[in-house]
């Protein structure tokens, strides 16, 4: 009774201890939203008091002035572009090296990897010029090119541990059935990685949405270009900035994400902790 009695105090400290970690990192969130229903006189005089009046007007103008069904629009091709390219060439990548058991297989897969470790901060000048190279700057398409290479390394990495707990005798009864190639791997191995792959989106989606470094330093040329985020960002200046507009523009732009999350959330844990044992 007394072990039993000391389980359920340590899982109601835990259950505490998690809940106030939630609310610490919901609590940037929380002051996005009440700061965009304030007015500009609100923001300036108390950033944490909840607004006297709600301006709902704010969202309205910032709809208008932004042209948001046209940035939403770029966002979702990025993403969307983004997202096919990294799962069609980590999971293939991925499948090839886990299947082939030779002294350079382990290489490649250390070297597919091994971005992962380098900061994009030490790299963007480099792949900015190259972009501009190959005439991918100043364009959705060419911006959402670019992440199959950035998130190809984290995928590859899932991807690789899950393939290995996925028995070879499936790949060979497949082959006497007649399916080899991209038929075995697509008709046979693909539906098999349904749990990781919807991991992998979930990831992908809440970084390439919300991402704003790559789009400042690709897309920021032009109003038809630019992404969500880069929108909230017009609003702050050197000299004034409307704050108001610039929390209601962030709130905009990263709730359809996080509705994704909402949806799919119970599939993180789930695919990542297959990938990892396994792996």
């Amino acid at each position: 009774m007394v072990t039993r009695s000391k389980n359920k105090a340590g899982r109601i400290v835990l259950e505490i201890v998690m809940v106030l970690l939630s609310l610490l990192f919901l609590y940037p969130l929380f002051l996005a939203i009440n700061n965009s229903l304030k007015s500009f006189g609100e923001v300036m005089t108390d950033v944490i008091a909840l607004p006297k009046q709600l301006v709902f007007e704010n969202y309205s103008y910032v709809w208008s002035f932004i042209n948001y069904p046209k940035l939403f629009l770029n966002n979702f091709i990025i993403t969307g572009l983004g997202l096919v390219g990294i799962i069609l060439v980590s999971s293939i990548a991925a499948y090839k090296l886990a299947r082939t058991k030779t002294r350079w297989s382990a290489v490649l897969y250390i070297l597919c990897i091994m971005p992962m470790l380098i900061p994009f901060q030490s790299i963007m000048l480099t792949v900015l010029q190259v972009a501009k190279n190959l005439n991918l700057s100043e364009s959705t398409w060419g911006l959402g090119l670019l992440y199959w290479g950035f998130g190809a390394p984290l995928a590859v990495f899932i991807y690789h541990g899950f393939v290995k707990g996925i028995p070879k005798e499936i790949d060979e009864s497949a082959t006497i059935d007649g399916a080899s190639g991209f038929k075995l791997f697509f008709l046979v191995i693909f539906p098999l990685l349904k749990s990781v792959t919807t991991t992998i989106i979930i990831i992908d989606v809440m970084w390439i949405w919300n991402d704003f470094l790559l789009p400042l330093l690709m897309v920021n040329g032009s109003p038809d270009t630019k992404t969500l985020t880069l929108a909230a960002y017009t609003f702050v200046g050197q000299y004034t900035s409307d704050w108001q507009y610039a929390m209601t523009a962030m709130v905009m732009a990263v709730l359809p994400s996080i509705v994704v999350f909402i949806f799919l959330q119970k599939y993180i844990v789930k695919g990542v902790v297959a990938g990892a044992v396994k792996g």
